[in-house]
C-alpha cells in the first residue's frame, strides 16, 4: 500500500510528479530505494527521447568564485523560453557551472561524465537527465569557458 508520506518523501527528494512517484512506489511494492532506482530509469529514458527535440531557448550562466580568481560562462539551452526563465533551470545552470569552476572540464563531452561535486554517485548527464525528466523538455549544454588567474 503507498502513503501519501511515501509519495511526498520522494518528491521532496527527486522532483519527479506525484503520478509517476506513485506508479514507482507501486511497482516496487512500496520499497523506497527500489521506488528511486525506477524513476531514476523512466528518467533515463525519457531523456533520450527528448534529445532530437531543438534546443532554441536557453540562458548565459555567470559563475565568480569569492576568490574572484576563477570564473565560468556557461550557455546552456532548452525548447521554451518559459522554461529558460523557471527557477529549476536556473539552478541546473547554476550547479554545472560550480562544477565546471570546480572540475575544470576541456569540453562538454568531459563535463557530462564527471561525477557531480554535490553527489558524486551522479555523474553531469545524470544531473541533466533528472532535470529533463522533472521540467519535460531537452537540455543542452552547448559551450562553457572557464577562466582562472
Amino acid at each position: 500500500m503507498v502513503t501519501i508520506d511515501q509519495i511526498k518523501q520522494l518528491r521532496e527528494e527527486t522532483g519527479v510528479s506525484p503520478t509517476e512517484i506513485k506508479k514507482a512506489l507501486e511497482q516496487s511494492q512500496g520499497d523506497i530505494e527500489k521506488a528511486k532506482e525506477i524513476l531514476r530509469t523512466w528518467c533515463k529514458t525519457l531523456a533520450c527521447k527528448k534529445l532530437s527535440r531543438e534546443t532554441r531557448h536557453g540562458i548565459v550562466e555567470t559563475y565568480l568564485h569569492p576568490n574572484s580568481k576563477t570564473g565560468v560562462l556557461l550557455d546552456i539551452r532548452c525548447e521554451s523560453d518559459f522554461v529558460a526563465k523557471s527557477p529549476d533551470f536556473k539552478n541546473l545552470a547554476h550547479e554545472i557551472c560550480l562544477q565546471i569552476a570546480a572540475m575544470n572540464p576541456e569540453e562538454t563531452v568531459t563535463l557530462l561524465s564527471q561525477p557531480w561535486i554535490k553527489d558524486d554517485t551522479k555523474t553531469i548527464k545524470n544531473l541533466i537527465e533528472e532535470a529533463v525528466a522533472k521540467i519535460g523538455e531537452n537540455i543542452e549544454v552547448k559551450k562553457f569557458t572557464r577562466y582562472s588567474i
